[in-house]
């Protein structure tokens, strides 16, 4: 599996408050999710009025594909003239990084138990070794309890 990342970093000229870049910001995320299907987030610059920095996310198995998809949402954010392309970088990832990591979890089918020879705490998971309540009840997301206030 390839996984590509880039990041741009954007400069919105005609901004005079937070609320005009992030309604550029938006668009310009919005229109690269329904395009290309990629992750998008803006990553950089959430308090400035005119500089962003987002991220782009693609994932697949083939490194040249996922290069130049990433190349063409840059392109494509160049080319909607909302914003000026200051800078960008992509970096790509070859997962898994050790060969053979998975082998014994697909023949077994568990993950944890006696056939898979391990217990959650060996996993190292963040969640595994969070105090009690630290992480919240477990019931969902966090601003499920707000939906229906207000």
């Amino acid at each position: 599996m390839i996984v590509g990342v880039a990041v741009v970093e954007l400069r919105v000229h005609a901004s005079q408050s937070l609320k005009e870049k992030r309604g550029v910001v938006r668009r310009i995320v919005g229109r690269l999710r329904h395009r290309f299907n990629v992750s998008v987030a803006e990553v950089g610059g959430q308090e400035t009025w005119q500089r962003a920095v987002v991220g782009i996310a693609w994932v697949g198995n083939d490194e040249g594909v996922v290069r130049r998809g990433l190349q063409k949402t840059l392109e494509f954010v160049d080319e909607m003239h909302l914003a000026e392309l200051l800078g960008s970088e992509i970096e790509l990832m070859r997962l898994p990084l050790e060969a053979g990591a998975f082998e014994a979890e697909e023949d077994s089918g568990d993950l944890f138990g006696e056939e898979a020879g391990r217990t959650e705490e060996d996993l190292d998971l963040p969640w595994s070794s969070a105090p009690a309540g630290a992480l919240g009840d477990g019931g969902g997301r966090d601003d499920e309890e707000d939906e229906g206030k207000g």
